[in-house]
């Protein structure tokens, strides 16, 4: 609730904002501990409560967090069934790391490193080498990709492991900065439809004697972003992506394990001056800032050299009562974006993180005017963002 406006506002502690389960129960955990079980060298099993198998499968459906399957058992019954509240389920939620974002989520899901040292740090980030904003989805303005994040895959230390590994995916991912160094290692197998993925993955999966296939789906992402989880069109695709699933769930071979998951949850917010703070329309924001990245639940603010401590005083005078605002090294100190932070990658985060508590976000409404008019949003700590499932099925 907002103070009287006789009273100063009070900022949200920095210690009430949930940290991510890194090391034990994050998104970054789940392919080291798949490939530890399949005796991979180097890995330790993160997740103990995973039973090791020798063919393993995840299917990441972008943008459905744990909290949107809870709530949907109608429309997703067969992913609702793999819940620990239904009879038989076993599934239990992932965090996904701050920020709990695509192209971070997917870093962290394929280099089972956390932000912090794979050093995709959100949306847009700041380049410490150019001062540009880097979009790390669209890799626009172009990096080297080496350079960016140099560190290898989990498939492609599995595959110079012996294990049979492959990613089936949309073709137009293929060739990606994105993927090349986040999802790359082994084969790479290009389908359009989710039910030729789900076949194809199925088929790959039996491939070998030791299989790791990752496989992906991102429509319920795009309906939740342009419509809304609330939506038809949102629902209309969570019901199909469930029988997608339920279609690869029946194929699998012997001594297999299928982990559904996700990059992140999602959030609808209001269309309104109260829900959505336009930086490009406030002064006081404004004031001092070089750069605004990240997005609008999670945002990276760079500022002009010298005028760090003062954008933070404002930012948390202004946002404090709504948004967790940390500085840099508080914000890596928390363990936000994980354990340890690169060198390389200390730049990449802004001067002033500002993480969503409550239902609101930052837009700019001049510069990123795609981002701004979308009804479903995500990025920050919150459960609905950050809890994404582990859903399992074995044969």
């Amino acid at each position: 609730m907002a103070q009287p406006a006789w009273q100063d506002p009070v900022p949200l502690p920095l210690d009430t904002a949930p940290v991510p389960e890194y090391g034990s129960g994050s998104l970054a955990d789940l392919l080291p501990t798949l490939v530890a079980g399949q005796q991979v060298p180097g890995f330790t099993a993160a997740i103990p409560e995973l039973t090791p198998a020798d063919r393993n499968c995840v299917f990441l459906i972008d943008g459905l967090g744990w909290e949107q399957i809870k709530a949907h058992p109608d429309e997703a019954p067969f992913l609702h069934s793999l819940l620990p509240t239904s009879r038989g389920g076993t599934g239990r939620p992932l965090t996904a790391g701050f920020p709990a974002t695509t192209a971070t989520s997917l870093a962290s899901v394929g280099t089972g490193l956390p932000p912090g040292e794979h050093g995709l740090p959100g949306y847009t980030a700041r380049n410490p080498e150019t001062g540009e904003l880097m979009n790390q989805l669209r890799w626009r303005p172009w990096t080297p990709p080496k350079v960016w994040q140099p560190y290898p895959t989990v498939f492609q230390l599995a595959d110079a492991a012996g294990v049979h590994t492959a990613q089936v995916s949309a073709p137009t991912f293929e060739q990606t900065p994105l993927t090349k160094v986040a999802l790359s290692g082994g084969s790479f197998l290009g389908r359009l439809s989710g039910e030729d993925r789900m076949d194809v993955a199925a088929q790959r999966l039996a491939a070998g004697d030791r299989s790791l296939v990752y496989t992906y789906y991102s429509e319920v992402d795009g309906k939740g972003h342009r419509f809304g989880t609330d939506s038809d069109a949102w629902r209309g695709q969570l019901m199909y992506v469930d029988g997608l699933a339920r279609r690869l769930a029946e194929q699998l071979p012997p001594r297999s394990a299928l982990y559904i998951t996700a990059d992140h949850g999602m959030i609808d917010i209001p269309f309104d001056e109260q829900s959505r703070i336009d930086f490009d329309e406030d002064w006081e924001l404004r004031a001092g800032v070089a750069l605004l990245g990240g997005e609008g639940r999670a945002r990276h603010v760079y500022a002009v050299p010298g005028a760090q401590a003062d954008v933070l005083a404002v930012w948390r005078e202004v946002l404090g009562e709504q948004f967790w605002i940390a500085s840099r090294d508080e914000a890596i100190a928390a363990g936000w974006f994980g354990p340890t932070v690169d060198e390389r990658v200390y730049g990449r985060i802004g001067d002033v993180v500002a993480a969503a508590h409550d239902d609101v976000i930052i837009t700019a409404s001049v510069n990123e005017p795609h981002e701004s008019a979308m009804v479903g949003v995500h990025g920050s700590l919150t459960p609905v963002e950050q809890l994404v499932p582990l859903l399992e099925v074995r044969s």
